[in-house]
């Protein structure tokens, strides 16, 4: 492998490792594992301010890990690609072997 594309993974790994450090912007990417989403909906469903879910999701389309669609006078957000939902739940699965006892089945949706 070349030192250009160490480079570029590594800095695709630190974009990621960024949005992940947040719990917020961790669980948008969760929710948005589902499916696209409003902010307002994601908002309301994650119990945070509009304000806070507007500046989460500018920062996750910043790291390139989510679109936004216009929708009329809406706008709704996806993952920016599939394979990130799969991506996301193998992360659950390796952290549920790493530590067991991170979070209780009634808690976490890993699957």
């Amino acid at each position: 492998m070349t030192t250009t594309a160490t480079l570029t993974h590594t800095a695709a790994l630190a974009r990621l490792g960024h949005a992940l450090s947040d719990d917020t912007r961790a669980r948008i990417l969760l929710e948005l594992r589902d499916g696209p989403a409003y902010p307002s909906d994601l908002a309301d469903l994650l119990g945070v301010s509009r304000q806070v879910m507007s500046n989460q999701l500018a920062c996750l389309r910043g790291c390139g890990l989510v679109e936004a669609t216009p929708d009329g006078r809406r706008t709704s957000y996806r993952l920016a690609d599939e394979v990130l939902a799969d991506a996301l739940g193998d992360l659950l699965r390796l952290v549920l072997v790493v530590d067991p006892a991170c979070c209780s089945s009634d808690e976490c949706s890993c699957a």
